[in-house]
């Protein structure tokens, strides 16, 4: 596959002409640097036959050929990569290849993305979503298109936890904690520099919004709002009959052999142990095929750490983030959601103690709220995320950039 793409250097254009080298989607690069003034109907000649050729390689997959990423070996200036089209797609999808976590960048239509590091660009308000133990990126990739869609003018970070999804590659130092995962969080959103706006958290990821409150100065901006979805603070109450119980969640699969024979092993396997076949399904989200050559078969194996995760798991269970709450950061509000039939969870002196927290914030000038989604279980974003989404909305709304 060839093709051509510009990247501006201040008056002068460079030219990059790629092609595949191989299956695995390695790309080669040669740069040729001219100076010309662009013209309109050269640019939609050039569309015409960049719009069919799109990169393979999943971490290098810019949408419509909408930008590509080059690294250029000279010095000369500020890199400000040109969109090739500028007509507005809705949700965007831009993902790039990071040494700190895996991520993926979901923008409104209204994004007028040239390149995170061009300063030049106003910057479009940010929203970072954090996915739960077990979980990973694409358990928010739905609802943040919908996000999208509703308010162009904001783009959506997801990112793959440490031990979690793609992130699971890219070696973490211990120990794996709350603190040490919100970390990431703010080190990957100081390297792309971003100033996010507002926080959105499930479970774990909710203690890992906390943190990141309690934890940075910067790069999150003030004012900032932080969404804790479906967890306390403090003590974490283990779910009742019917609810899912992640530490023997985990410790089952740990028990697993590396690599299963197939996804309905495991789903039975997790059924006969008395977990639901929601769950058992959800589950196997998470593995992924291993061809043998030697036999012939195809086995499958874990895309997360698990022995990371348990220590994730064990920290989740051990941290108190109560201090954020009832002694909020200047310019943070901080918003619990309660699932309404998420009982089990949510011990009442833990409601009392965040209404106390609100009453409080209130007098000061600060920010706490509870909230409760009806019809809705632990999973928030999928047992109702109509309901979410109304309530999450007021975040993003009325943004005076």
């Amino acid at each position: 596959m060839a093709g051509t793409s510009s990247v501006a250097f201040g008056g002068q254009v460079a030219f990059c002409q790629y092609r595949e080298k191989n299956g695995r989607g390695d790309i080669k690069s040669d740069f040729v640097f001219r100076n010309f003034a662009l013209q309109q109907d050269s640019l939609a000649a050039k569309l015409a036959v960049n719009r069919s050729q799109i990169f393979t390689d999943s971490s290098l997959a810019p949408r419509h050929s909408q930008i590509v990423p080059c690294k250029v070996r000279r010095s000369r200036g500020p890199i400000c990569m040109t969109l090739v089209d500028d007509r507005p797609w809705l949700s965007q999808k831009t993902s790039f290849p990071s040494g700190v976590l895996a991520y993926e960048l979901v923008q409104g239509t209204m994004v007028s993305w040239s390149s995170v590091k061009d300063k030049s660009m106003p910057e479009p308000p940010t929203a970072v979503l954090l996915h739960g133990i077990l979980g990973g990126r694409k358990n928010w990739g739905s609802f943040a298109r919908r996000l999208a869609q509703e308010f162009p003018m904001w783009q959506f970070l997801l990112v793959d936890l440490r031990c979690h999804g793609d992130s699971a590659s890219i070696t973490k130092r211990a120990p794996h904690t709350v603190a040490s995962a919100a970390r990431d969080v703010l080190h990957l959103v100081g390297q792309l520099r971003l100033t996010p706006r507002v926080l959105v958290g499930h479970s774990f990821g909710g203690k890992v919004a906390l943190s990141m409150a309690d934890q940075a100065a910067k790069p999150l901006a003030r004012p900032v709002r932080v969404w804790v979805l479906d967890a306390t603070p403090g003590k974490v109450h283990a779910g009742g009959d019917g609810e899912d119980h992640p530490f023997e969640l985990i410790s089952l699969l740990r028990q697993m052999p590396k690599q299963v024979p197939s996804k309905h092993y495991v789903i039975d396997v997790l059924v006969q142990n008395g977990f639901s076949m929601e769950i058992a399904q959800w589950v196997t989200t998470n593995l992924r095929p291993v061809d043998s050559y030697s036999t012939g078969t195809r086995r499958f194996s874990w895309i997360f750490d698990l022995e990371g995760i348990a220590e994730m798991y064990t920290s989740y269970e051990d941290t108190n983030l109560w201090k954020v709450v009832e002694n909020v950061p200047q310019g943070v509000h901080v918003n619990f959601l309660r699932a309404e039939r998420s009982l089990h969870r949510w011990a009442c002196e833990d409601i009392q103690r965040i209404h106390t927290a609100e009453e409080f914030a209130a007098s000061e000038g600060a920010g706490v709220q509870m909230h409760v989604l009806e019809d809705a279980g632990h999973w928030v974003h999928t047992d109702n995320p109509d309901g979410l989404f109304r309530i999450l909305a007021s975040s993003f709304e009325g943004f005076n950039r």
